[in-house]
């Protein structure tokens, strides 16, 4: 089996973004074609409500689609198809923003506020499908324990079981990995797509082919680590600190991209007229029930 290797390793920077929300942008607009389909991870993890609370008001999104998962804490939402409510501990909002689709998100204050969200390239032909919201509960995300593992299939397919999101324009799968301390877990892969792990807690290795683990490089949290092409990626955890991370794949799209903040297109001209229709107040499409 050929076992993918560390291509390169993303820090990401500390940022402030909506109302005033602090969070590490992991990947972006630089990282964007070694990262295809994925655009951007922000990740959060903070004890501090005024880091968050301010949240995200009203705003635009067309041509992605935008996933938070909540490891802990309480978001408050809203968008203009209707939807409304809360992710919690272990929830997970999926939204096809599609042709358009104007929402919010607020953080309530919470012992710990830890996830992060991220935003899934749309392919040039279904930019402007119709939006749609799934509300992914924790009890809806199939979990797999293992010997020292925990994988939750939010999205995609682990050891023939599917998870509680299958992507209807990228395939994509998304999974969180939790292993005791010394603990291993291979997880097979799509063999082109594109795979990368975010290290949310402890210290995690790719290197199992080294025998004595002391020997094996291991990595720190808060990293992104892109992988080579292979058919399955190998996970070991440090013998002291263990790891929790989120595994995502999948397939590039290899277009051009067009990045105008919450909107992503293909063209710029694609992006003039998703703003000229939110100065017009036509950037929501009506589709027929």
């Amino acid at each position: 089996m050929d076992v993918r290797k560390i291509e390169k390793v993303v820090t990401g920077s500390l940022a402030v973004d909506g109302a005033g929300v602090h969070l590490v942008r992991v990947i972006g607009a630089s990282t964007v074609k070694d990262f295809d389909p994925f655009l951007m991870l922000d990740a959060f993890d903070s004890v501090n409500p005024d880091d968050y609370t301010k949240g995200f008001p009203w705003h635009p999104h067309r041509g992605i689609e935008t996933v938070t998962y909540l490891i802990q804490g309480d978001i408050e939402h809203g968008d203009s198809l209707g939807n409304s409510g809360s992710i919690l501990d272990g929830g997970c909002q999926w939204m096809t923003a599609g042709s358009g689709i104007i929402h919010q998100e607020m953080p309530k204050a919470s012992p710990r506020m830890l996830g992060l969200q991220l935003w899934l390239n749309l392919p040039a032909k279904q930019k402007m499908t119709k939006p749609e919201y799934r509300d992914l509960t924790a009890d809806k995300i199939p979990v797999i324990d293992g010997k020292g593992t925990r994988v939750a299939i939010i999205a995609g397919r682990y050891r023939g079981v599917n998870g509680a999101m299958r992507g209807d324009y990228v395939d994509a799968t998304m999974l969180d990995i939790a292993l005791d301390a010394g603990s291993a877990v291979t997880i097979p892969l799509a063999e082109e797509n594109t795979v990368f792990v975010y290290l949310i807690d402890g210290a995690l290795s790719f290197d199992e082919e080294i025998v004595n683990p002391r020997d094996r490089l291991y990595l720190e949290r808060r990293r992104a680590v892109l992988l080579t092409k292979g058919e399955a990626a190998t996970l070991c955890a440090s013998e002291t600190a263990g790891a929790r991370c989120v595994l995502f794949s999948g397939a590039p799209l290899h277009e051009p991209v067009a990045w105008g903040g919450p909107i992503v297109m293909n063209t710029r001209e694609e992006l003039d007229l998703a703003f000229r229709e939110l100065d017009e107040g036509t950037f929501i499409k009506q589709y027929k029930v």
